[in-house]
């Protein structure tokens, strides 16, 4: 089964983390990407840019909407996401509890579908 971790921590530049912070964090994700990837867990790894980048479109009101970040007045940012493949639910949550912004943020556990098949999101290929 697939599952999306959408991990949330403080946004910080790096000045303001400064190099030793900045170092350790990098050492901590490429230490958990290379964990899930022996494990045959990982899918797919995603860093984020900064939530100043951001432009959304939207056609909810009827018209084209194209905004420019950033959006939400929080402390925290949807930092990067980890697709990982597993077989249920209880293997997403020890894979996230390893993820370094469990110890200073959030990690969000999401499954997630595949395809369409016969109108309908799947998680798992069939075929015939």
């Amino acid at each position: 089964m697939r599952y999306t971790l959408l991990m949330h921590y403080p946004e910080m530049t790096a000045e303001e983390l400064g190099p030793d912070m900045l170092a350790e964090g990098m050492a901590a994700f490429s230490a958990y990407t290379k964990a899930l990837d022996s494990a045959g867990a990982l899918v797919s790894a995603e860093v984020l840019q900064p939530s100043s980048l951001t432009t959304t479109v939207s056609l909810a009101s009827g018209e084209l909407v194209v905004q420019d970040g950033p959006f939400a007045d929080t402390k925290e940012q949807l930092g990067g996401i980890v697709v990982i493949d597993v077989p249920d639910l209880d293997q997403a949550l020890e894979w996230a509890k390893q993820a370094p912004p469990a110890h200073y943020g959030v990690v969000e556990v999401r499954p997630g579908a595949t395809h369409v098949d016969d109108g309908a999101w799947t998680t798992h290929l069939t075929y015939e």
